[in-house]
């Protein structure tokens, strides 16, 4: 009963082209390009619910480009378009990158998806998205952001639990960029310590957008974090910190969402525990350390078919599958060109996980190569 994934990334980094810049440099207009190509072969365990064919393969291209510009002293845009072709092998199910590569699911807290097919076939799809736009205005010494742009809290590694925007997959192969929400977003500092963030999702009704207010803090070795709203139809309460101690760090979070009386009006509650430790030697030697608790987690495998499950799996809310997850990750070489990465999820309830490894050649600022594998 074994799974192996492998995923090859080569990658040419976005470069910048200037299309037009103001005599004294205030104002200016620049494109960026970037192509990625992914492919993973997969052997899957006897499961013919999941993976109807043990071997599989899946290829994902991507090509983005992204424009940015300076329209005046304290007005930026920002605009990102997407293309990218799909194709699995027949049969492939849940081998075909799921997890693993970019999802295709519908995006959260979009007006419109923007987000449409080119042409599809049995296996494969052509498919664009305009992924960013937006327009950054510094109002004092705040600033208002409108539009689809990528917003990321917490300070979790592989895992997180006020993360509520649109997270990561923990096994997610190419974290660049996240994909955007539509949002009124505003920050303002209230001291020279603090700030507050209040942000407006939108989605295609109220039930589906997200109202949250952020209220950021430092001291010393100390920062962290309280939040307040609601975001579909769950009333939403957080906090992250984190903290420097002798040269490791140590990070938390903590969330409790009432869910609404559809699902019995549940309290659930989401935490992550986990710290860090670099070393300056072999060019640069990192260890981190994650627990995650997730109360939208399933504690028997049959309720992974239920509806209220699925519904919460496909909306982001469940990262992970069960309630509890640990991770560890030994990444070596990470200030090189030849960065070297090892890691382990696991269940903390039974030793069950997953072993992972990436490999990346940096060739130049054009080229870069990336090997992964998945075990079991």
């Amino acid at each position: 009963m074994r799974l192996t994934l492998a995923v090859l990334l080569a990658a040419q980094p976005a470069f910048g082209v200037s299309l037009w810049s103001s005599a004294d440099g205030s104002r200016y207009w620049a494109l960026d390009a970037a192509l990625k190509w992914s492919a993973l072969s997969s052997h899957a365990p006897d499961a013919p619910l999941l993976y109807p064919k043990r071997w599989s393969a899946a290829v994902l291209g991507r090509g983005r480009l992204a424009l940015r510009g300076q329209a005046a002293a304290d007005l930026h845009v920002r605009l990102a378009y997407e293309q990218r072709v799909r194709a699995v092998s027949t049969g492939a199910g849940a081998g075909g990158g799921v997890g693993i590569l970019v999802p295709e699911s519908r995006a959260p807290y979009r007006l419109r998806q923007l987000d449409a097919a080119l042409a599809t076939g049995d296996n494969a799809a052509y498919r664009h998205e305009l992924d960013r736009a937006f327009v950054a205005w510094r109002l004092g010494s705040g600033e208002l952001q409108i539009g689809r742009q990528a917003i990321g809290w917490g300070r979790g590694v592989l895992f997180g639990a006020v993360d509520i925007f649109a997270p990561f997959n923990p096994l997610e192969s190419d974290r660049e960029w996240r994909r955007g929400v539509d949002a009124l977003r505003v920050s303002v500092p209230l001291a020279d310590r603090f700030s507050l963030d209040a942000v407006a999702a939108c989605g295609e009704s109220v039930d589906e957008s997200a109202f949250v207010g952020r209220l950021y803090g430092h001291s010393g070795a100390l920062d962290g974090e309280l939040l307040l709203g609601r975001r579909r139809g769950d009333r939403f309460v957080g906090t992250a910190a984190s903290m420097r101690i002798r040269g490791a760090e140590m990070h938390g979070e903590l969330a409790s969402f009432k869910t609404p009386a559809t699902e019995e009006g549940e309290v659930v509650l989401k935490a992550l525990w986990g710290g860090s430790y670099a070393w300056d030697t072999q060019g640069g030697l990192l260890l981190v350390g994650e627990y995650h608790f997730s109360g939208f987690g399933v504690s028997d495998i049959a309720e992974l078919a239920a509806a209220p499950y699925l519904a919460r799996l496909i909306q982001g809310d469940a990262q992970i599958l069960g309630r509890h997850a640990g991770a560890v990750q030994l990444s070596q070489g990470i200030t090189g060109t030849l960065p070297r990465t090892l890691g382990w999820l696991f269940s903390p309830l039974d030793g069950s996980g997953v072993l992972t490894g990436a490999v990346t050649w940096i060739f130049s600022d054009a080229l870069t190569l990336a090997a992964s594998a998945y075990w079991p």
